[in-house]
């Protein structure tokens, strides 16, 4: 069976094989091409309320502007600390030699990334949305704050790579941005690999030492982080940047809307089946 080493080495020689230069990939426009989606609307995180419904073409057009910036900011906020995680890793004694060759790369590619959605927001949103995340300090079982950070690595990358797909192969989209979905994926079909391999071996080795308590109690906190994570799609400052009033209450409409709670656990379903198939989760969460 192939060990998260193994896994490593192939994708190291992909990386090299692959690596690209985030400076000069792109030809950026002076604007985006008007008059096109800039996300699907079916990923719009109004989409299927009666706030959506009372939107002109107009109105949900210019929404899709923001929620894309919206989702690179996310991705970019999200991908900050994962960059720093990972460095703190590199040549850890927990690691192998191979690993932590494949560590390098993703410490690059994830910077790329940043750097990639960065020039976007500022070039045609103005600014990158600020992460509204907030750690507060707790007490860890032995090894739970590695699986735990590996773990927040997973639903970043999940939830991203749900929508660089859906958007990249949506011709409603506009190029450039379904260009940015598109490099974006190839790098995190990799890093996907091997953190869903990586992660399921650290909990392995982990898991036995911890009390039914701790257990259950990790469980928990995955299951509020994975529901925070969602509701940072839920912006109200890009409601109203996108000339909706009363963001506030259209953020708390919205995350409460039937058509919305569903549509989170689809997106959520792969990630959601390997949590539960890896024991992370005993079971599938109302999300």
């Amino acid at each position: 069976m192939e060990t998260a080493s193994d896994l490593a080495t192939r994708l190291t020689r992909a990386s090299r094989k692959k690596f690209w230069d985030v400076y000069n990939a792109f030809t950026w426009p002076e604007a985006l091409v008007e008059g096109m989606w800039m996300m699907p609307p079916e990923l719009i995180s109004l989409y299927g309320t009666p706030a959506w419904d009372s939107l002109d073409e107009a109105q949900r057009l210019r929404l899709s502007h923001f929620e894309l910036g919206n989702f690179f900011s996310l991705v970019l906020q999200g991908e900050r600390p994962l960059v720093q995680g990972l460095v703190d890793r590199l040549y850890s004694k927990k690691n192998s030699k191979e690993i932590t060759e494949y560590l390098h790369h993703f410490v690059d590619e994830e910077n790329k990334h940043m750097v990639m959605f960065g020039e976007f927001c500022h070039r045609y949103i103005g600014k990158v949305y600020p992460e509204k995340k907030i750690s507060l300090p707790r007490e860890y079982a032995k090894g739970e704050e590695e699986v735990a950070f590996f773990c927040k690595v997973m639903v970043v990358e999940e939830l991203g790579d749900f929508y660089n797909i859906t958007i990249e192969k949506d011709e409603r989209i506009e190029p450039m941005t379904r260009e940015l979905n598109r490099v974006h994926h190839i790098d995190e079909a990799r890093h996907l690999a091997f953190g869903r391999l990586y992660l399921a071996e650290l909990f392995e080795r982990y898991r036995a030492g911890w009390s039914e308590e701790q257990l259950a109690g990790f469980r928990s906190w995955l299951v509020e982080y994975l529901r925070a994570s969602w509701g940072d799609y839920y912006n109200p400052t890009v409601y109203r940047d996108a000339g909706l009033a009363d963001g506030y209450e259209l953020r708390q409409m919205a995350l409460a809307h039937p058509a919305t709670a569903a549509f989170r656990q689809r997106a959520s379903a792969k990630l959601v089946s390997y949590f539960v198939k890896t024991g992370l989760l005993a079971e599938e969460p109302a999300l």
